[in-house]
């Protein structure tokens, strides 16, 4: 199901399809620094990630990860949604794409659009992200999503590092930043 539209990229539901996609995306050296080894290797593995993570998510909240999809070619090019999260107050912000596509502007094309579909459309109060702090670029983007530094702090048993931001929907839209 199409989630969001911008002029380059279709946001939708992740399927059980979408395995493959997955399973090298999880498994990229930069998602493992950067987010975690999920510890997902074979294709039934990511089939039973999806299930029990995005597709459940989407159906209990009303949102998920959303794969990114490019219009020209419909290329796979990453994930860009909402999480719901136990170690986190509220629901963040996720993003992460295969590297070929990075330093072209959809990272930021789709995280906007999911932040407005946040505030716009689900009416959330407020939205959290975070990133490892060796993430130069991620740190950036949050911030040029209008996210502010809230701690660097461990989340739940995790014992590495993890920068936490903050954006509060409450007191009118988020300026445009370019």
């Amino acid at each position: 199901m199409i989630v969001l539209e911008t002029s380059r990229l279709v946001l939708r539901t992740l399927h059980t399809d979408d395995a493959p996609f997955y399973l090298e995306l999880v498994n990229d050296p930069s998602w493992i620094e950067h987010i975690g080894d999920k510890g997902i290797r074979t294709l039934q593995e990511a089939r039973a990630n999806i299930e029990t993570g995005a597709m459940q998510m989407q159906a209990r909240l009303g949102y998920s990860l959303y794969v990114v999809q490019r219009r020209a070619d419909e290329a796979l090019l990453g994930l860009c949604g909402l999480i719901r999260r136990d170690t986190l107050p509220d629901t963040d912000i996720g993003y992460a794409l295969r590297p070929a596509y990075w330093g072209q502007g959809y990272a930021y094309e789709a995280a906007a659009a999911v932040l407005a579909h946040a505030r716009d459309t689900l009416r959330l109060p407020q939205l959290y992200g975070i990133t490892s702090p060796q993430n130069g670029p991620s740190n950036a983007m949050l911030q040029k999503l209008g996210l502010e530094f809230v701690e660097l702090t461990q989340l739940g048993e995790e014992t590495r590092w993890t920068n936490v931001y903050r954006i509060g929907f409450g007191l009118g839209s988020v300026p445009a930043r370019d």
